[in-house]
């Protein structure tokens, strides 16, 4: 049911941290798991707990409503479902955790998008009752879209179909088949019942025809991570530091925070967009002079050239990406204001904001068949299409399928500010198959 992601990776330490997402169908449960896995893992503090029961004796409930410890906002515990995203962390002696617990009604698909774009693992619930339905397939499109590494599918409910293995096996076969044609590698399917507890923290006695982990064991033991030196550098500039003292009178440093791979004194680095190279002369790292610097660390670097570089530049090393104005990438607008041909909008790539114009909405996609729909009319709140955009100047972005830092970018509202759209630079999915585009509108002198 599952396979092994490829590279170096870091399994479950005391040090290591998972972010993952969780997502499900409304009334699938989502909020009872995490509460249980919150619960179950000696994660919540004693008023909270105490806060939940009062509230649950208040509803005429004996037992603790284990919802109440992630449903926060009142709008949410009124009708039922999760709104927002909210994020929770906890720990166990294995690993930390930061958990983006994500709606699952279909009017907030955006949210997901928000809480599963750093995630690295996505865990997708389903209601034994109901199996794989179309917010299910939603949830993994979603996933495969962000290049998220690894999803577990939790079967819950699995009290309410007597722990029926077929039923469960089922359910497995058809997500694991939906989700590997999405290009989804690693795919664990665990059983549960969140509301009883099976197979959440502890072991089911209901279910011994299950010998896999636990949710939390699975999340324990999941290789994350990848190792820095097999990822080309990716250093944007985001402050340029100049002294100008006595003591300092020459130093010209670049702060910012490495976004992918390595970078060591004596590297060959070329600074983007301007194509000019050079090579790391020193690299600070909190005051302190250091010979290695890799993701995610923030540093100060310094070139052995006096280049002209400032804050939205990037110093990259290996593998180098063409800067260019033309960017063709994958879009899912979050903004309740549609996106149309023609607009004006600003382009944030890392530390770089530029001016940008869309020139073509090429499709839209339908995330439930992937089949593609004509994206002239614009995007709407939730939509999720492929797009070209022309940009004032250059910019040096890698495919996302390659570095999810350097790949994606956002799409801001130059009037008042407000996000409109997130990007991903590149095809959304290897299956779905490009169609014919409408014609493309002419460039204006915005750009």
């Amino acid at each position: 049911m599952s396979t092994t992601q490829a590279g170096t990776t870091q399994t479950g330490t005391a040090t290591s941290l998972l972010r993952f997402a969780t997502a499900g169908s409304v009334d699938d449960g989502k909020s009872t798991l995490v509460g249980r896995l919150l619960h179950d893992s000696k994660s919540v503090l004693a008023d909270q707990l105490e806060a939940v029961e009062h509230a649950s004796r208040r509803r005429g409930q004996e037992a603790p409503d284990l919802a109440l410890l992630t449903d926060g906002l009142r709008a949410e515990r009124e009708q039922g479902i999760t709104i927002d995203v909210a994020y929770r962390y906890f720990a166990t002696a294995r690993r930390r955790f930061i958990l983006a617990d994500t709606p699952g009604h279909v009017q907030y698909t955006r949210n997901m998008v928000t809480g599963a774009s750093t995630a690295e693992l996505a865990v997708v619930l389903v209601d034994a009752r109901n199996g794989v339905v179309e917010q299910t397939r939603r949830h993994a499109a979603v996933a495969a879209l962000l290049r998220v590494p690894h999803v577990v599918l939790a079967v819950n409910k699995m009290d309410l179909v007597d722990y029926a293995e077929p039923v469960f096996a089922a359910i497995a076969e058809e997500f694991t088949a939906y989700a590997a044609s999405l290009g989804v590698k690693d795919v664990v399917a665990v059983p549960i019942s969140a509301l009883a507890g099976d197979n959440v923290v502890e072991p089911s006695a209901n279910m011994d025809w299950y010998g896999g982990p636990t949710l939390l064991e699975h999340l324990e033991t999941v290789p994350v991570g990848t190792d820095p030196s097999a990822e080309p550098a990716r250093f944007p500039v985001q402050y340029v530091i100049r002294p100008q003292s006595e003591e300092f009178h020459d130093y010209r440093g670049y702060a910012g925070q490495l976004a992918s791979g390595v970078l060591r004194v004596g590297d060959a680095v070329t600074v983007l967009p301007s194509g000019h190279t050079s090579t790391v002369a020193a690299i600070d790292a909190l005051g302190t002079a250091t010979e290695i610097a890799w993701a995610p660390q923030s540093v100060t670097v310094r070139l052995a050239d006096d280049i002209d570089i400032s804050r939205g530049d990037l110093i990259a090393a290996g593998r180098v990406p063409v800067p260019t104005k033309d960017v063709e990438a994958t879009v899912c607008h979050l903004n309740e204001r549609p996106l149309h041909v023609g607009a004006k909008v600003l382009l944030k790539h890392t530390t770089r904001t530029v001016r940008a114009l869309v020139k073509e909405i090429s499709y839209r996609i339908d995330i439930d068949s992937l089949e593609q729909r004509s994206g002239a009319e614009g995007l709407n709140v939730n939509d999720i299409g492929h797009v070209v955009l022309r940009t004032a100047e250059p910019l040096a972005l890698d495919d996302y399928t390659d570095n999810r830092r350097t790949g994606s970018f956002v799409l801001i509202d130059p009037s008042d500010g407000t996000t409109l759209t997130a990007g991903m630079a590149g095809e959304a999915f290897d299956t779905v198959s490009t169609t014919d585009a409408p014609d493309a509108p002419a460039e204006e002198d915005w750009v």
